[in-house]
């Protein structure tokens, strides 16, 4: 497929956030935080609680102002505006992060909240554009191409990133001063690849502006929820979104703390991390390839089932060799499962309310990231078994395939009002 130049700006816009979200909430800062604020006399189960109660927290932040910011996004002229301060804001405390003292621990967290909360803003009027940059027809390749590229990119930084961690930047700082250095260059790197999407990327469909757009954005979010009945598809389909990527994200941002607790060493977890996003990259194009010729809806449930059996898997997990296998199996379905839920997403709303829709499809991932951390944190804490709190997201997977066993098959040439009625 030959994909336009708003296209692959676009899709590169996932190498710049997948680096953020590979190395900051998934791998070298959760680890960093374990280390300062274990040397601070706290547990090992309660620093992994404690990154779960702030997962949420900083979710729960983002959950709440989504339809606002999203219902304001839509007006011509405003979503990519509001992507350009959502993101800045994110990278700027990013680099942030890199001058927290090692002794306080709690500000690791204040400053590591306002960063994930720029990238999840960002993410929201993002994952909006692909209304704007492509054709019903193509969302699934270009979704799934954004996320593998995405992968890739991550990946390509992660190994700088390691190589400057396992040698302490060649032996000219110290493991702890190069860790820190990897929060400015992860920064850095969200910025660049930023740019072609800044330049490129244009809003095409929205509403006109109106001269109280924060009072009439309101207005909007509580007329759209009364007109919710008649997007029976849309309904159905955000609820068992909401829980099925609960499961993912809570997978995602507690992998590395679960490792820690399992005995895992911080250089084989930060390979296993590497060999996932390399596996992601082939297998989330792989995964768009079978929504085109077997329909999205079957191959997402074919992605639930796959979770489901890690969640399983990890209940017997002893060793580090089961840790790989839990990677891999993750690397497998992890971005197909985000891609075609996006492109799906995106087939059944109206293009000029995207911005808005898009808003209420964070709301409902978003909430359901506060339930997913909290119930591996709260199960963790009472068994003492990081395995028992990653077994316990089961039941979101299994609520999820119930949910989405409700939508129906979306023709990529069908419109938004033909899927809804």
């Amino acid at each position: 497929m030959r994909f336009t130049k708003e296209e692959k700006s676009w899709m590169l816009y996932d190498c710049a956030n997948s680096a953020y979200s590979l190395i900051i909430v998934t791998a070298v800062l959760p680890v960093y935080f374990k280390y300062v604020a274990g040397n601070a006399g706290i547990s090992e189960q309660d620093t992994t609680a404690y990154w779960g109660y702030v997962s949420s927290f900083s979710t729960l932040i983002i959950s709440i102002l989504a339809p606002i910011f999203g219902t304001m996004g839509d007006y011509m002229g405003n979503k990519k505006k509001y992507f350009t301060w959502s993101f800045l804001i994110g990278a700027v405390m990013t680099v942030g992060l890199t001058f927290v003292p090692t002794s306080q621990w709690q500000w690791l967290l204040v400053i590591y909240t306002l960063s994930h909360f720029g990238y999840q803003a960002a993410n929201l009027f993002y994952d909006a554009f692909i209304t704007d940059i492509t054709q019903n027809n193509r969302n699934d390749m270009v979704s799934s191409y954004g996320f593998g590229i995405g992968y890739i990119g991550s990946a390509s930084l992660f190994i700088v990133v390691m190589i400057l961690i396992v040698t302490s930047g060649f032996n000219l700082v110290s493991s702890t001063t190069a860790i820190r250095i990897s929060f400015s260059l992860t920064a850095v790197w969200w910025i660049i690849f930023s740019l072609p999407f800044l330049k490129n990327v244009h809003q095409n469909f929205g509403v006109q502006p109106v001269p109280n757009p924060v009072k009439e954005s309101i207005h909007r979010i509580f007329k759209t929820m009364k007109k919710i009945r008649h997007y029976k598809q849309v309904v159905i389909f955000m609820i068992a979104y909401f829980f099925f990527i609960d499961g993912v994200d809570t997978i995602i941002t507690m992998s590395t703390a679960f490792g820690v607790d399992m005995g895992v060493s911080t250089n084989s977890l930060l390979l296993i991390l590497l060999v996932l996003n390399v596996v992601a990259f082939p297998c989330t194009i792989v995964y768009g390839k079978m929504a085109r010729k077997f329909g999205t809806k079957k191959v997402l449930l074919f992605a639930i089932f796959v979770y489901t059996m890690i969640c399983i898997y990890a209940i017997f997990m002893k060793t580090v060799l089961d840790f790989w296998i839990l990677g891999i199996l993750v690397g497998s379905s992890q971005g197909g499962i985000q891609a075609l839920s996006r492109s799906y997403f995106a087939r059944i709303i109206p293009k000029n309310q995207a911005n808005e829709f898009f808003g209420f499809y964070n709301i409902f991932g978003k909430f359901s990231a506060v339930i997913g951390p909290l119930l591996f944190s709260i199960t963790t804490q009472l068994t003492g078994h990081s395995q028992l709190g990653i077994a316990s997201l089961v039941v979101l997977f299994i609520l999820g395939a119930i949910f989405l066993l409700r939508t129906k098959e979306i023709n990529s040439n069908e419109t938004d009002m033909e899927i809804n009625g």
